[in-house]
């Protein structure tokens, strides 16, 4: 509940979650047919980069800052929708983003437990019938609201990670989800602090026998100082066609973008599991 994504929005890991964020919803929207989003820690839904939160960090400027002159390549697209949306004077939030990219036949569910940042994403999709948003912990929120009456589309997993065990809950989320809605797309993105989480993380994933899961990783400098946010990644289940192909050379305009030149950095698309 102390969390609040105002200090960070824009950040080099906004950039990274959200260019792949796009190519998915882009990926999805090819076929006609009505697609259901869930976006389970979904924040203010955008976020005003002169107010004070941001500018006490001023984490943008290393990360949106640098990419809004793109006009081509692999991240035109989500940088066009970035200025769109008002930067560098705002940044758009996860459901921002995805409202931009809906077709009147696709819906949003939006869920945020802090009571302030609720109102704020409630007031901001008041009016529109394409969008819900939800008082809900977003943990719940994957049991109760699917599967999806769509039958297909996205769930987007962006816990804070200030509580223990979040990959826990990811991993308990994503074995669910293979239940509930075999074949939809699950975004779950996590931290790079140093490795040894997340190679645990990936072996719960396999040891559970969850099946077609790449994780797209980008780090800034060598993931060795587990007080320092080095890079993240984001696990895709159910990748579309595609993915490691293009989502890679999303990575890799991206470091070369925001990349520090610190020993170390780089970026991945690792096949957790197979189809």
């Amino acid at each position: 509940m102390n969390y609040r994504h105002a200090f960070h929005a824009g950040n080099f890991a906004d950039c990274m979650k959200h260019a792949l964020l796009v190519w998915l919803l882009r990926a999805l929207a090819a076929k006609p047919a009505g697609f259901g989003v869930l976006d389970t820690h979904a924040g203010l839904g955008a976020y005003d980069l002169s107010a004070s939160e941001a500018e006490r960090t001023g984490e943008w400027r290393a990360g949106i800052g640098r990419l809004l002159d793109i006009t081509e390549g692999p991240l035109a697209d989500y940088v066009e929708l970035c200025r769109a949306a008002g930067a560098p004077a705002a940044y758009p939030g996860s459901p921002a983003l995805v409202r931009a990219l809906l077709r009147p036949q696709d819906r949003l569910a939006a869920c945020e437990l802090h009571p302030e940042d609720h109102a704020t994403l409630r007031a901001r999709f008041r009016r529109d019938p394409q969008v819900a948003v939800h008082l809900r912990d977003g943990w719940e929120a994957l049991k109760a609201l699917t599967p999806f009456p769509e039958r297909r589309g996205l769930i987007l997993i962006d816990p804070p990670f200030e509580q223990e065990r979040e990959f826990d809950r990811i991993a308990a989320g994503l074995g669910l989800l293979a239940q509930r809605m075999r074949g939809v797309v699950v975004a779950c993105w996590y931290p790079i602090k140093h490795r040894a989480p997340v190679r645990a993380f990936h072996t719960a994933l396999q040891e559970a026998g969850l099946r077609d899961l790449i994780a797209a990783e980008l780090w800034l400098r060598e993931p060795l100082d587990p007080q320092r946010l080095n890079g993240c990644g984001l696990l895709v289940a159910n990748p579309p066609w595609r993915f490691e192909a293009e989502g890679g050379a999303i990575l890799a305009a991206l470091l070369d973008r925001l990349g520090t030149g610190e020993p170390g950095q780089g970026w991945g698309m690792v096949r957790v599991a197979e189809e």
